[in-house]
């Protein structure tokens, strides 16, 4: 014959009923993340057990409550009152009294948030959401970058130069050699490439006229900005975004300093600084390049130099000057953005750096059609 025993009393628990479903649920010792861990799914069991019209929730007994002990009374207090159940806490120490109306605060707040939407409805509004504040975060970022190259002209002392030399020779000296190699190979295919097909109508003699506009007037300006924005806009995005990551930029904020002026300005500066030479020397090794080719067709290198630098003018210049500014200042800027609104989780540097590089380049190319378009309506 078996005999039925009775539940093995739980240490800090005991439960009893007072009535047809009313229960007393009184909690004693230290309710402590180990010993709420052990008392959650009984505690829990007996609330759902059945249906309650009344549940007491004793805590004269409990010497101290910490995080855990309060998200049970929160779970505890908001599945009762969910199933109808009226809930009462008898004995709870007053330190904690305030701390658990916050908790149930933000309880009730989750439970009374608006689903999201669902279907093409839902979807629609959080991208215009998200649309809404990526725009207004653009706005003040604008601004404030504004403000600091304002800054920067009146003010200049203010500047931390060391980190605009230190971001200069990054950006520009150690960028050189690659640059350099593209240039030279990039007038020399342009110059083999235009060859072959001049050769045929005995024009080989506009070569040099052809390879010192495109290079001067388009590809000078649209290659560097393009290494710009995979090489040091890349950077610009990981370095921000990893302090962002270890809450560095957060201790800046709250040191009263703020992350553009600090880290954006000098990033920005230098590269308005350093990209227009870069340029320069981008040009001179595709000339370079180009000069090697006509030498090895019988050209002399007089006849090549006097017809790229006559060709050449001065509003070619200064297009291309006003471009590879107007391009640093993208890249410069859109890298930037990207590392301060970098995400949490393992992959959110990774997630920046490639959407620098993305946006930098789209906007590249956005920006020289839309020079295109006005420098051929101007006659610039």
């Amino acid at each position: 014959m078996k005999v039925a025993h009775a539940p093995e009393p739980i240490p800090g628990l005991a439960v009893r009923e007072e009535g047809p479903g009313a229960v007393v649920v009184r909690f004693s010792g230290d309710l402590r993340a180990p010993t709420v861990a052990r008392l959650w799914a009984p505690a829990m069991a007996r609330v759902r057990s059945g249906k309650l019209s009344s549940l007491k929730l004793e805590l004269d007994g409990a010497r101290y409550i910490d995080g855990a002990g309060l998200a049970l009374l929160v779970k505890l207090h908001s599945e009762a009152t969910a199933a109808g159940t009226s809930v009462s806490l008898v004995g709870l120490p007053e330190r904690y009294r305030h701390l658990l109306d916050l908790a149930m605060r933000a309880e009730s707040a989750d439970a009374d948030a608006p689903a999201d939407k669902a279907g093409a409805a839902g979807a629609l509004d959080r991208r215009l959401g998200e649309l809404a504040r990526n725009l207004r975060e653009l706005v003040a970022f604008v601004g404030e970058s504004a403000l600091v190259l304002a800054m920067a002209v009146r003010r200049p002392r203010q500047v931390r130069w060391g980190d605009v030399l230190h971001q200069a020779l990054v950006i520009g000296v150690q960028s050189l050699p690659i640059l350099l190699l593209i240039g030279f190979l990039m007038g020399m295919i342009m110059s083999f490439q235009s060859v072959i097909t001049l050769q045929r109508f005995g024009g080989e003699i506009y070569v040099p006229n052809m390879l010192g506009l495109v290079m001067f007037r388009e590809m000078g300006p649209l290659v560097t900005a393009i290494l710009l924005a995979a090489r040091s806009g890349s950077a610009f995005a990981a370095e921000i975004g990893t302090m962002r990551v270890n809450e560095e930029l957060d201790a800046l904020t709250t040191m009263g300093i703020s992350p553009v002026r600090f880290l954006v300005g000098p990033r920005i500066l230098s590269s308005l600084a350093v990209v227009p030479v870069m340029t320069l020397f981008f040009n001179f090794a595709s000339l370079v390049g180009g000069a090697l080719v006509m030498l090895s067709i019988g050209f002399p290198l007089v006849t090549f130099t006097s017809r790229v630098f006559a060709n050449v003018t001065r509003g070619d210049l200064i297009g291309s000057l006003i471009k590879i500014i107007v391009f640093s200042l993208l890249v410069g800027g859109v890298s930037c953005l990207r590392g301060l609104r970098t995400g949490g989780g393992a992959d959110a540097v990774g997630r920046s750096t490639t959407g620098a590089v993305v946006a930098g380049l789209v906007l590249i190319t956005v920006a020289d059609g839309l020079f295109a378009v006005l420098f051929y309506y101007y006659k610039f």
